[in-house]
């Protein structure tokens, strides 16, 4: 992944229509993944007027979506027989993905404020999370 990439494919494609939706109050948060940072997302982000989360250098596992990402990758790996190849690989994706029960998302997202407030504590440094 690129900055360009990332510029064209998430916050063109679906960012901006997400904060379009979302109104004023949108807050974006990423990590600090060297495209996230790049000056061109930066230029973008500012000419769409898309406000960034502040985000510690210490704690990219604050983010709920790495859990996600994570639940599928366990998800993943636990199938048996494995995907071979890629077009098995996106089926099973898409099939673990949609089979993640959503009290699971609902409690990342429910965690948030615990989550700040344990970073906040730690001073930007690793948390329990």
């Amino acid at each position: 992944m690129t900055g360009h990439i990332y510029r064209d494919v998430i916050l063109e494609q679906h960012v901006r229509l997400f904060r379009g939706a979302m109104g004023a109050e949108f807050l974006f948060m990423d990590d600090n993944a060297c495209p996230h940072r790049a000056n061109i997302v930066d230029e973008y982000l500012q000419s769409e007027d898309i406000t960034r989360m502040d985000w510690s250098a210490y704690s990219p596992d604050l983010n709920p979506i790495e859990h996600v990402w994570d639940m599928l990758g366990r998800r993943i790996a636990a199938r048996q027989p494995p995907p071979t190849c890629l077009p098995e690989l996106r089926r099973a994706l898409l099939d673990e993905w949609c089979n993640i029960p959503q009290d699971q998302i609902d409690n990342l997202t429910f965690s948030m404020p615990r989550r700040c407030k344990a970073c906040i504590a730690s001073s930007g440094r690793h948390t329990p999370y």
